[in-house]
């Protein structure tokens, strides 16, 4: 159970970090000169900087993401979850920021129910 834990939270972590930056930093720089060319147009260094984090963050998020949804499925049949507290914190990693609510909250969860494994 400590390691399938380790590696949720790992990845959940460094997914949640990589949607940040791709979101929130990536796609506005790459995309804003196409709702007004005045703040940055096609071609600037802000412009090429957000096309390469864009390009190379989506795809590096994507496929972590989608080892983060093996790790996260994989916690949720050893601890036995429900299908709902399971369907939750799967999807929590495609929202900015939720994830690490998410991950906090599958933690203290497991923290709580495996204390005895998980001290051992």
């Amino acid at each position: 159970m400590k390691n399938n834990l380790l590696v949720y939270r790992v990845l959940a972590n460094v997914v949640g970090v990589l949607l940040i930056v791709l979101v929130l930093v990536g796609l506005p720089l790459n995309e804003l000169h196409r709702v007004n060319p005045a703040w940055f147009t096609e071609g600037t260094d802000a412009q090429q900087a957000g096309d390469w984090i864009s390009r190379t963050l989506g795809v590096a998020h994507g496929w972590l993401y989608m080892l983060f949804l093996f790790a996260a499925f994989a916690l949720a049949r050893r601890a036995k979850w429900p299908v709902g507290f399971t369907v939750t914190t799967l999807l929590c990693g495609t929202i900015p920021i939720l994830s690490f609510w998410s991950e906090r909250r599958a933690a203290r969860r497991i923290e709580e129910e495996f204390a005895e494994e998980l001290a051992a």
